[in-house]
C-alpha cells in the first residue's frame, strides 16, 4: 500500500492507498520537536503496523518535519520516500520565476485538479494560509495568491485586541452585527467571503488575457472550511476534500518506476 502524508503548518493528514481508494484517513496535530520515534509509534496504532507499506510519499512544508519524517520511513518502513518538490516529475509545467519556491502543498493541489479536473482551474486551499493557484488552459501551473488563513486573522485581532474574544468562524445572523460575537463574525466570515470573491474575479480576469480557447475556468477548493464557504458564495465550483493526497499519489504514479519496493 501507498502511505501519502502531507505536513502542513497545522495538520499532518496521513492517507493509505489501497490501490483503488484511501482506504483510511487520519489528521494530527503538527508538532515540529516529535521526534522520528514518536512518529513511528503513532502511525503504528494507526496502521496497525506496516507491513502492507510498500511505498511512501510525502509533502511538507515544514522543514524539521521532513528530515523526521523521512528518518521515519527509512528506519522504520525500509523505504525511501518520495519528497514532493518541483525538481521531481509533478506531472505539471511550472512556469514561474522561482520554481524552487513553489511550496509542495501548491504542487500537489495542482496536479489532482490538472489530473481531475483539467484546466483552467483555479484551486483555493483553505488552511493556515488560504492559497489561490492557478493552471492555464494548456495544464501548465502559472501561480497564484497567498492570504493569511482566517484562523490566522481572528487570532491576529484578537491577539491584539485588548477587549475582544475568540468566536466561532461562521457567519452571524445578520451581516450587521449587534453585539460583539456578532460583529467579529461578520468581519471575519463575510470578510473572508469578500476576500475569496474578489481574487478569484481577479484571477479570472487575468486568465482571460492569457486563455485564448475560451475553455470555462473550473474553481475548485479544499481545506477544511472548503464546505461552510461554499455555502456562501457561488465562485466555488466543486469541493474536493482529499485533493492533497490525491495529488501526493498522482504524483508518486508519475514517479514510481525511480523508486525502491520491498
Amino acid at each position: 500500500m501507498l502511505l501519502a502524508l502531507d505536513i502542513g503548518n497545522t495538520n499532518v493528514h496521513i492517507g493509505l492507498w489501497n490501490g483503488t481508494d484511501w482506504g483510511q484517513t487520519w489528521r494530527v496535530r503538527t508538532v515540529r520537536d516529535k521526534m522520528p520515534d514518536e512518529y513511528a509509534v503513532l502511525l503504528r496504532d494507526f496502521l496497525g503496523g506496516f507491513d502492507d507499506v510498500h511505498a511512501v510519499t510525502v509533502s511538507s512544508v515544514v522543514p524539521s518535519l521532513t528530515s523526521a519524517f523521512v528518518e521515519f520511513c527509512e528506519r522504520y518502513l525500509n523505504v525511501t520516500p518520495l519528497v514532493i518538490s518541483s525538481r521531481i516529475n509533478t506531472g505539471i509545467s511550472i512556469q514561474v520565476d522561482q520554481p524552487e519556491q513553489v511550496g509542495a502543498d501548491r504542487i500537489v493541489n495542482s496536479a489532482a485538479a490538472h489530473t481531475l479536473y483539467g484546466g483552467p482551474a483555479i484551486i483555493v486551499d483553505f488552511g493556515t494560509a488560504t492559497t489561490f493557484d492557478v493552471i492555464a488552459h494548456d495544464g501548465s501551473y502559472i501561480g497564484g495568491s497567498i492570504a493569511p488563513g482566517i484562523g490566522i486573522a481572528r487570532d491576529a485581532l484578537v491577539g491584539r485586541a485588548a477587549q475582544l474574544y475568540q468566536v466561532a468562524l461562521q457567519p452571524p445572523p445578520n451581516p450587521i452585527g449587534r453585539n460583539t460575537t456578532h460583529a467579529l463574525q461578520s468581519g471575519l466570515f463575510w470578510g473572508y467571503v469578500g476576500l475569496i470573491e474578489g481574487l478569484v474575479t481577479r484571477l479570472l480576469a487575468a486568465m482571460t488575457i492569457e486563455n485564448t480557447d475560451g475553455k470555462p475556468v473550473k474553481v475548485v477548493a479544499t481545506g477544511g472550511l472548503a464546505p461552510l464557504f461554499r455555502e456562501h458564495t457561488t465562485v466555488i465550483d466543486q469541493i474536493a476534500p482529499l485533493l492533497k493526497l490525491d495529488g501526493l499519489r498522482i504524483i508518486y504514479e508519475l514517479n514510481q518506476t525511480k523508486l525502491s519496493h520491498d
